[in-house]
């Protein structure tokens, strides 16, 4: 009898520590709980309070200001629920966009001092109303008596920031420091941010948070790690599926083995770089590194993962600055790492807050995930998100992370409205198993195990009559499965107004407006003002978005 393949795992955003146990997916790793970290604070629902006011009648003022700003919150704190905007509140940036809109986006602040990822974000049309506010609030700050008095000095948090990663004396400038209110652990830290940055053998910008008064290093991060002096030039190599690909690539010497040549990308401007690492399939992650090979080309059986990760990193990096003008992941340059060749026989990809990660695949479900376009692009667009909207991974906030991910897969791999197909192995394939999921047509896929299948009718769902209500121990409440009814949507609207138009609308609503905690209701709102901001009310683009969610029943 032949035997009935199903696909064990889906694309992630993370990796769970450890071997993957039947049934058990992978677990996301948030940006900000690896750099800028924010733990929720003994689990209390106020630590992280989502926000989204449109406003009906705009309050018009003078100027698209900071203070006129202020003034609303002060005035609409029942509608925001922002206690003492004036007082908890420091502006952070404004921004000025394509459509004459001013963005005004303030951090949260206890005492005046910043709390780490806490803010909100004022939105003025060109007429000087405000139009909208959204962000996240830490109320169980708000609340709660935080001391942030200090007991050690900025010199002395500095030398102790020095001592943690090992700089070497000579820096690329010299270090600063703020002080901050920094969430880590389910404790509330008063703490300095100290960057450190230099160049060298192992070039570091660092951060490291430091206790401002035991002198502890709470935590620490490396923002970039490449060298300035290395030229790109030319390579090949050929991808898994045997396709040509031209490489850009680095020639670097090494003390016994002489000229060798590198997967590393420094020819675009203004960015980090473009890096791929080898794992080496042996679980240690202490000897990974930077793939090189013997010459400019890399067409060895093994380098087929690395050339195609490679590849597709730069074409995805290419799509986010060229049709939204995003540079890298971050918006500001940050560098592009990707992985392959990891664990042994792994079936998945993740990103896990600074870098892409590819598994082999074990031949009978996968092949090396790094071979799929859309599969790079959905990871990188985790990243995106994790820089934007950090939508929380869990429920329905966690199935619009999924779903913003496989969007963009499908916007950047153009040819169908599919994701995975690249992917699997042919024992998949002859089973029936030819994708992972599917925009167009969402039930005709299998969901991937018995247990899932068991709070649903079996198949990826299409409309809010299927949604699996899911426990948070099964798929994080369901974020892979009912990520394909906010799929669909996109879909029904992309038919409707091209890969372009959806593409701007969906960038804008995860850029502008979107939030950790947003639903599937408020993802309709979001999308929808986003139509409305780019090309009009009462355009034929918004009514696509409504007919789109409309069709999947959410509204």
């Amino acid at each position: 009898m032949k035997k009935k393949l199903l696909v064990p795992v889906l694309l992630s955003s993370a990796l769970l520590a450890g071997s993957i146990p039947a049934n058990v997916f992978a677990q996301p790793v948030n940006s900000s709980a690896v750099s800028n970290v924010q733990a929720s604070k003994k689990s209390d629902e106020k630590a992280n309070v989502p926000l989204f006011v449109k406003e009906r009648s705009s309050a018009k003022f003078s100027s698209s200001s900071p203070s006129n700003a202020i003034k609303y919150l002060k005035k609409n704190q029942d509608k925001t629920g922002i206690k003492n905007p004036d007082k908890d509140l420091k502006v952070n940036s404004v921004q000025k966009d394509e459509l004459g809109m001013t963005h005004i986006r303030f951090n949260q602040a206890v005492n005046g001092v910043t709390v780490e990822g806490a803010g909100v974000i004022i939105h003025y049309n060109e007429k000087n109303e405000v139009v909208s506010v959204n962000g996240r609030v830490n109320q169980a700050i708000a609340e709660d008596a935080v001391d942030t008095s200090v007991s050690l000095s900025n010199d002395a948090a500095i030398k102790e920031a020095l001592s943690a990663v090992n700089a070497p004396k000579e820096l690329t400038y010299n270090p600063t420091s703020e002080l901050v209110v920094y969430p880590f652990e389910e404790e509330n830290h008063t703490a300095y941010k100290v960057n450190v940055n230099f160049m060298g053998d192992e070039p570091g910008n660092w951060f490291v948070f430091v206790d401002a008064n035991s002198g502890e290093v709470i935590d620490k991060y490396n923002g970039l790690m490449h060298a300035d002096e290395n030229k790109t030039q030319k390579g090949f190599g050929k991808g898994v599926h045997g396709d040509h690909r031209e490489l850009h690539i680095t020639r670097v010497k090494e003390p016994k083995s002489g000229t060798k040549f590198a997967l590393a990308d420094y020819s675009h401007e203004n960015i980090g770089g473009i890096f791929t690492y080898d794992a080496k399939n042996d679980g240690n992650s202490g000897n990974d590194t930077l793939y090189v090979g013997n010459s400019a080309a890399f067409i060895r059986d093994y380098d087929r993962a690395a050339v195609d990760a490679h590849y597709n990193s730069e074409k995805v990096y290419d799509y986010f600055l060229n049709e939204h003008g995003r540079n890298s992941l971050d918006g500001e340059g940050m560098a592009i790492n990707s992985y392959v060749h990891y664990g042994s026989n792994y079936n998945n990809a993740f990103w896990n807050g600074r870098f892409m990660t590819y598994g082999d695949g074990d031949g009978e479900f996968f092949i090396p995930l790094s071979a799929g376009l859309d599969v790079a692009a959905h990871e990188m667009t985790h990243g995106v998100i994790s820089h934007t909207a950090n939508l929380a991974y869990r429920n329905q906030s966690g199935a619009l992370n999924e779903s913003f991910a496989d969007v963009f897969g499908v916007l950047v791999d153009d040819e169908d409205w599919e994701m995975g197909e690249d992917i699997m192995a042919p024992a998949a394939k002859a089973d029936g198993v030819t994708r992972l999921r599917s925009l167009s047509d969402p039930n005709s896929v299998v969901v991937s195990n018995e247990q899932r299948a068991a709070y649903g009718s079996g198949v990826y769902p299409d409309h809010m009559d299927e949604y699996y209500d899911m426990p948070l121990n099964v798929d994080n409440g369901g974020v892979h499965v009912n990520s394909s009814i906010t799929n669909h949507a996109a879909y029904l609207i992309g038919q409707e107004l091209g890969r372009e138009k959806l593409g701007k609308i969906y960038y804008r609503a995860l850029t502008v407006y979107l939030t950790s905690n947003s639903n599937f209701s408020d993802a309709r709102q979001a999308i929808v003002q986003s139509a409305i901001d780019l090309y009009g009310e009462g355009s034929g683009e918004e009514a696509a978005v409504h007919a789109g969610f409309d069709a999947v029943g959410i509204y």
